[in-house]
């Protein structure tokens, strides 16, 4: 079992950091990542992907689009596989959860996304 407080308060810090490498110091090489954000980036095409490479793209992407993108962080849950991060994201004032399963190296090997939807 991680620290799922230690954890989140990492991953988000290097999120507002914008620091590419230490933000995928959190993934597997193997990562797979299901987001409608994902979907939105890929033209509809998919709202999964997979591999580090892709991963790094696809965030490069999003802080190349929304240079002020930040997050604040409003919870952590934690599961016997990996941290749920519960935050605020200042594009489009959305509120997210993100669900990590982390393999045997405390690397996220899948990655669920949500976002709250207003109304």
């Amino acid at each position: 079992m991680i620290d799922a407080e230690a954890f989140a308060r990492e991953w988000v810090a290097a999120f507002n950091a914008h620091d590419l490498n230490r933000i995928l110091s959190h993934y597997a090489e193997d990562v797979r990542l299901i987001s409608p954000i994902y979907l939105e980036f890929a033209g509809g095409v998919s709202d999964e992907l997979t591999g580090l490479p892709a991963l790094k793209h696809y965030f490069r992407t999003a802080f190349e689009r929304y240079p002020d993108l930040r997050f604040s962080m409003l919870e952590v849950a934690e599961g016997s596989r990996g941290p749920c991060i519960r935050y605020h994201t200042n594009l489009g004032d959305r509120v997210a959860l993100e669900a990590f399963e982390l393999n045997a190296c405390r690397k996220a090997a899948r990655v669920l996304c949500h976002y709250v939807v207003s109304g």
